[in-house]
């Protein structure tokens, strides 16, 4: 009795994760997220040269817009 429902229950879960493995719905949100995580790491890694380009490029159009 036992070993029969041990024997069913383990043919569920083989179907199940068989059904699972079928099933690509989440692929796109696993790409997304694999692409923020890269760009998160380089703007981690390029923090320093980011902020000087981002702070000249400020400090230009704050110049230019002095001279207006």
């Amino acid at each position: 009795m036992i070993m029969k429902m041990l024997v069913t229950a383990l043919g569920r879960a083989g179907k199940g994760l068989s059904s699972l493995s079928k099933d690509d719905r989440g692929i796109g949100v696993v790409e997304v997220i694999l692409i923020l995580v890269v760009l998160i790491g380089l703007v981690v890694i390029f923090r320093d040269q980011l902020t000087s380009i981002v702070d000249s490029i400020f400090a230009r159009i704050a110049e230019d817009a002095g001279g207006v």
